[in-house]
């Protein structure tokens, strides 16, 4: 109910303060071009904000005194992206650099323009626009399912919470977030004073601000915001280059030609030249970036081009050659997987390495052990692997000491005493003691726990942990056994790998009714995922994903022969016979049953109506171009609805190439000399109701 109403000359003052401030954040944060002082913004802020507080309902949603934060989020509601925040393929070299232009020139007989980028080393953000205004705002997550962080969003002032121009009614515009180093510096100056322990490196804290639950302490890390990438279903550009510059006149703080932010090529000596001028400058730049992008910009051979499983095929990140330094190998450790794997761990002299203090090291097998003939006390040289993994590239043999050994690698489980196998062919040495080696039982749990499996909220890697020391849990199955007695004021060690210290946490009523909520929310988790969960050797979310749909229920692939397993999309004999015996395991089959009972799902769910038929069971598509009654991920689903499958590329086994206007002329090439048959989008619809 409204309480006070304004006056129509108070209707307009609001209005009047809201359009200025936007005008003058813009101007500030993305044209830094300001045209008043600092005082003069903060006297029409406090105007608006009090005109706001006396008329609470007439402040606007996306109102400019949202920018200072204020509002708590207990949870952040996870939201399905409109299209897969895929990753890129990475590259090191020009050489690949160069055979990558060569796919794409085998792939489109056309001549290529390209765009560079800066690759800002930040957070992947997608924010979603309607009739000018912005809606929500969705972290990456796992590429598919991100996490709406609008609250935090409105506080990043050079993100503009009202458009300007002929902007679509609805669209998405994806880009990065980042923390420029004056103010990373800025907070670790204030940390340092306090005592506090420094933050690592921008990225991390910039990830971790944005998932801050008070949104006015989000507000004061002054986040900044780079968008590159329009999305939506009514763009008039067909170029990426022109996208981009349309975005900034909407307001958008896009990357500037002017700056040289971004450019266009024709050439690999063009995209180099690119690539060459920011390896040098980029230690010149007010943010981190770690890395080049190029992209093919005309938009209609994105979808020519189309994607692999992981990343778009029409663009890849070059990443810039990661730092190296000497230190100590002081001693080599190894780590127990939860697949049983043995890893080796150089635990070295600490020593600072882009940005971040390195201690640890992964010498990967006992093959890359001998290639570098590594010895504990050698100097070595350490790199980050993309900046991000370190690793030993090499030895210091003139500094090698004078009684060194070389390394024998361990020949038993160093939790367990099992002796070791390496079976033919694989790269690691594992303990084959599955149901007994506690690394792999709690790896088990931690794995079926994680995000991308069950997604048990509350329950974290040290919690199971604690747990299973505590006897309370020896398998997953235990998990749904939890009573709420067992765990109030349950206390257990956890340990800092880093530093050594042990320190002691207990459950609270709170922390125990959120873990308890949460096993109860994963009993929806659909089947394919409970599947991947259950971490059977090779059965990663994509098979699983393929076993549900062959399948359909637990019972059906529990008692599948061998025969039938490869009958199933993407499954091949090293995994059929990994399925096979954990089958064959009496303790897997009680662990199903157990997990059964406790209500979880082992069916699928997907809506068999939706299967119109098996009329194309057999048969292999193509898709390519435009369509007029389909989107082409629409088109897609028809197809494998329909019992067929779709492929990324042409060959001797398509059945038929789907063809949509603006089709590409290398494709209908291929087609046409392989012999395979190109129909319509109404030649494909009269086939599937036929």
């Amino acid at each position: 109910m409204i309480l006070n109403i304004p006056t129509e000359a108070e209707i307009k003052r609001i209005n009047e303060l809201t359009q200025q401030l936007n005008e003058h954040n813009h101007r500030y944060y993305v044209l830094n071009a300001p045209i008043i002082s600092d005082m003069e913004f903060d006297f029409l802020l406090k105007d608006l904000e009090a005109l706001e507080q006396k008329y609470p309902d007439y402040a606007a949603a996306n109102s400019p005194t949202k920018r200072v934060g204020g509002d708590i989020t207990d949870k952040f509601e996870k939201v399905a992206h409109s299209r897969p925040m895929l990753s890129l393929s990475n590259t090191y070299s020009k050489e690949d650099i160069a055979d990558w232009e060569e796919r794409i020139h085998k792939a489109v007989d056309t001549e290529i323009e390209y765009v560079m980028e800066l690759k800002y080393d930040g957070v992947a953000i997608a924010l979603h626009y309607e009739n000018g205004q912005f809606v929500r705002g969705i972290t990456r997550g796992d590429g598919s399912v991100g996490e709406d962080v609008s609250t935090n969003i409105r506080t990043i002032r050079s993100i503009p919470l009202h458009l300007t121009g002929d902007f679509p009614a609805s669209f998405e515009i994806r880009g990065e977030i980042f923390l420029p180093k004056k103010e990373f510096n800025k907070l670790n100056e204030e940390r340092a004073k306090n005592g506090e322990e420094l933050y690592a490196n921008p990225r991390n804290t910039a990830a971790g601000t944005l998932k801050q639950q008070d949104s006015a302490e989000v507000a004061k890390r002054k986040l900044d915001c780079y968008l590159y990438y329009v999305l939506g279903e009514n763009l008039a550009l067909p170029s990426h280059f022109e996208n981009v510059e349309k975005a900034a006149q909407w307001g958008f703080k896009v990357p500037s030609s002017r700056q040289r932010l971004i450019e266009k090529a024709t050439s690999i000596d063009g995209i180099m030249d690119f690539i060459n001028y920011w390896d040098i400058h980029r230690h010149d730049l007010p943010f981190e970036i770690d890395g080049i992008v190029i992209k093919v910009n005309k938009l209609s051979l994105w979808d020519e081009l189309g994607m692999t499983a992981k990343s778009p095929r029409w663009a890849i990140a070059y990443k810039f050659k990661a730092e190296t330094a000497r230190t100590r190998l002081n001693k080599v450790t190894y780590q127990v997987g939860r697949t049983g794997a043995i890893t080796p761990v150089a635990n070295l002299q600490p020593v600072v390495l882009a940005g971040t203090t390195v201690k640890r090291a992964s010498l990967h097998n006992a093959d890359q052990i001998a290639k570098l003939d590594i010895r504990e006390g050698d100097l070595v040289l350490v790199e980050k692997g993309g900046e991000i993994i370190p690793k030993i590239t090499g030895v210091v043999l003139e500094e090698r000491p004078v009684a060194s050994q070389p390394l024998q690698y361990i020949q038993n489980c160093p939790e367990c005493g099992t002796e070791l196998i390496r079976e033919e062919g694989e790269a690691l040495h594992y303990c084959p003691n599955e149901i007994g080696c506690p690394p792999q039982i709690k790896g088990k749990m931690e794995h079926f726990i994680s995000r991308k499996a069950m997604n048990i909220e509350g329950l974290g890697s040290e919690t199971v942990a604690g747990l299973y020391d505590k006897g309370l849990v020896k398998d997953v199955a235990d998990i749904y056994d939890l009573k709420f007695e067992q765990l109030l004021g349950l206390e257990f060690s956890v340990g800092d790998e880093e530093s050594g210290e042990i320190k002691k946490r207990s459950l609270q009523e709170k922390s125990v009714k959120n873990l308890l909520e949460g096993l109860d929310a994963s009993k929806n988790v659909p089947f394919e995922r409970v599947l991947f969960a259950l971490g059977i050797r090779f059965v990663g979310e994509t098979v699983a994903k393929k076993l549900v749909k062959h399948f359909k229920n637990i019972d059906a692939l529990q008692t599948a022969s061998r025969e039938a397993l490869l009958e199933a999309d993407e499954v091949g004999e090293k995994i059929a016979d990994s399925i096979l015996f954990y089958f064959s395991e009496e303790k897997n089959r009680t662990i199903i049953r157990r997990l059964k009972e406790a209500g979880l799902q082992f069916e699928s769910l997907a809506n068999e109506s939706a299967a119109a038929s098996d009329k194309l069971k057999g048969l292999t598509f193509v898709v390519s171009g435009v369509f007029t009654n389909f989107s082409r991920d629409g088109i897609k689903e028809s197809i494998e609805a329909n019992g067929g499958k779709v492929s990324g590329s042409i060959s001797s086994k398509t059945s038929y190439v789907l063809a949509g206007d603006d089709m590409g002329p290398s494709k209908r090439k291929k087609a046409e000399d392989l012999g395979v048959k190109i129909i319509s989008e109404a030649e494909y619809i009269a086939l599937i109701e036929n």
